[in-house]
């Protein structure tokens, strides 16, 4: 790998150990500490997503025009502002106040950063998402385990910790960052054509990256709900907060330590991105179904080893797809496109979650879950169809 690529790969890991302390926790503080209930949570935490989309395509639009570095730094800075708040004052009104602002701040940065390892390794192809990858989950690894800790002695703490991550990362990205920007094909593009490139078109490649974007929501809608209802679940099971932020380090354990198992068996076995996509999407179906019943702390350890071994297949899949498809000088937007289809599952996941138990209960939650998700592979079959065509019509247009 390049040395700068390493870099990238410390900062993702300092962002998301700093998000680790909090992100667990949301539901519980907003849920428990807070008093308020679970529709109610769901609803800050889909005002949160819904600023995080804005700050994905923001965080896009600014890679494409200024480059990776300026980018990332803006959105740490807008972080770190929000994370300071949080500090300062996490009553009720402050707290989904700065929230929200989180939300966006986190938003700018993931797209960015997403778009400067293809721009720094982009012979890489799958390898270099999952480095990344495998750095994202280390992160979490090292946030969640501290974060167990952190929030059993006093929840409050969580703030102060998560804050001096982000200046340590805004320290790297300011020294570590400045020589990784855009590609040169972007800065040898006049203004004039930069502006027209960068016009939205609704074209064949763009097509596939929606189809395939509408999969990754549903996952996401799936997933975050080990984030909010089952984690809510669980303290009314009487499993500790302890417990339940060792479930995340075991997650992001097992992804650095059996993600190059997983590349290596993707590469021997030659699996397409729609296969890679319907096997990771099987084992969220297992996870589900087997988590629906789940009443011991063991059954849900369970239920999280076979969840981490399909997003091992499905997580980086999608940025490696986004990066095939996309024009050289629009890395910057299907990344942000693609974050964004993610933080709108972030976003939606809460609230329908949260609304489904109060209405109903977990086990209606459960089997409308599984539904997402065989929907999800129908949207994965249907992505190659059409990329096949865009790879045909891109050999076509070389040919003549």
């Amino acid at each position: 790998m390049p040395k700068k690529l390493w870099f990238l790969l410390i900062g993702m890991i300092l962002n998301v150990t700093g998000n680790s302390f909090l992100w667990p926790f949301n539901t519980v503080y907003i849920h428990i500490y807070l008093g308020k209930s679970l529709s109610v949570a769901g609803l800050i935490l889909m005002f949160n997503s819904l600023a995080g989309v804005f700050g994905n395509m923001l965080g896009g639009w600014l890679f494409d025009k200024f480059g990776g570095y300026r980018s990332i730094l803006t959105g740490i800075s807008i972080t770190f502002l929000s994370i300071l708040g949080l500090v300062i004052n996490h009553s009720w009104t402050y707290y989904s106040c700065f929230f929200v602002i989180l939300g966006f701040g986190v938003g700018i940065v993931f797209p960015s950063m997403y778009a400067m390892v293809g721009a720094a390794w982009p012979e890489g192809g799958r390898k270099a998402f999952n480095a990344i990858y495998v750095a994202q989950n280390l992160g979490v690894a090292i946030g969640t385990a501290l974060g167990g800790y952190v929030a059993a002695a006093n929840i409050n703490y969580i703030f102060s910790a998560n804050l001096l991550l982000y200046i340590v990362f805004f320290l790297v990205a300011l020294f570590g960052f400045r020589d990784i920007g855009v590609p040169k094909e972007i800065i040898e593009t006049s203004p004039v054509e930069k502006a027209e490139k960068q016009k939205f078109s609704f074209t064949p490649s763009m097509k596939a990256l929606m189809i395939v974007c509408c999969a990754y929501v549903l996952c996401w809608l799936v997933y975050v709900q080990w984030q909010t209802t089952i984690a809510t679940e669980m303290q009314n099971l009487h499993i500790g907060l302890k417990k339940y932020s060792l479930l995340w380090t075991v997650n992001g354990a097992l992804i650095v330590i059996a993600q190059p198992v997983i590349s290596s068996a993707i590469r021997k076995y030659a699996l397409s991105m729609r296969k890679q996509m319907l096997f990771g999407i099987g084992f969220f179906i297992v996870s589900t179904i087997f988590v629906s019943t789940a009443e011991q702390f063991s059954m849900f350890m369970a239920g999280m080893i076979i969840l981490t071994i399909g997003e091992m297949f499905v997580w980086p899949a999608v940025p490696t797809i986004a990066n095939m498809l996309a024009p050289k000088d629009r890395i910057g937007m299907y990344q942000g496109i693609v974050n964004s289809a993610a933080t709108v599952g972030r976003m939606l996941g809460p609230v329908i979650g949260g609304a489904l138990v109060d209405t109903f209960n977990m086990r209606v939650l459960f089997i409308i879950l599984v539904v997402f998700l065989l929907i999800s592979m129908v949207f994965s079959v249907l992505y190659e169809r059409l990329a096949k065509k865009v790879v045909k019509a891109e050999n076509q247009t070389f040919a003549s």
